[in-house]
């Protein structure tokens, strides 16, 4: 398999997709092209990146290609005889693939107004209110899922997985903007953030040169 991802300081669904690939335990090769330099609308027009319309990140599996993250999720779980990345338990399954959907397609004022920047920790400052209430709905999930079915695990489902790969880009944000988060918060993004693989992740993003200007800028100046 080869995977192809943008950078990883800032590249949030790459996150997503990579963890995919090290949470299935399958060999892959990994591929990083910087996002937005001057080769970046020639590359998007290449073979290999026409089925995601240049989108990253993007799987390739012999001839199967794949993209989107929640997509290469679920290939990968469906590739590893459906037992490395949802609970097994019916009820926690279903509350966990709703939450990762939910993920997937909610949450716009925090993506936009607090873009992943891993290499960054700025001074706390108030959110906007549509941040807030995104954060609060994200913060009842969180606690649900541990309450529920978390058990004496570290992660949401209690074994990290998909869920988990899901809000991992979620966790850094909140690390690197300073956001308010209840109580219960701070260990549960701990466990994330000392996974393993997010250890990888975050040693190889400050190893980039790359810098994007436009997400080098803390929210709200």
């Amino acid at each position: 398999m080869k995977l192809i991802i943008g950078n990883k300081a800032y590249s949030s669904w790459s996150l997503r997709g990579w963890l995919a690939c090290k949470q299935s335990g399958l060999s892959f090769e990994e591929v990083v092209v910087p996002l937005y330099d001057a080769e970046w609308d020639k590359r998007r027009e290449g073979d290999e990146f026409a089925p995601s319309s240049g989108k990253v990140p993007i799987l390739w599996d012999g001839d199967a290609v794949v993209w989107d993250s929640l997509a290469i999720v679920e290939y990968l779980n469906d590739k590893t005889g459906n037992e490395k990345f949802w609970p097994t338990d019916p009820a926690a399954r279903a509350m966990a693939r709703s939450m990762a959907a939910e993920m997937h397609s909610s949450f716009a004022a925090l993506r936009r107004k607090h873009s992943m920047n891993i290499r960054q920790v700025y001074p706390p400052k108030t959110p906007d209110a549509d941040v807030l209430q995104d954060l609060a709905r994200l913060m009842e999930l969180w606690m649900q899922a541990r309450a529920r079915y978390g058990g004496e695990g570290d992660f949401l489902f209690g074994e990290f997985g998909a869920a988990d790969i899901m809000f991992a880009p979620v966790v850094t944000r909140l690390v690197t903007y300073s956001l308010p988060v209840p109580r219960f918060a701070p260990a549960y993004m701990q466990a994330v953030l000392q996974h393993p693989f997010m250890q990888d992740w975050i040693a190889g993003a400050q190893e980039e040169d790359w810098v994007i200007e436009q997400f080098e800028t803390p929210a709200g100046t």
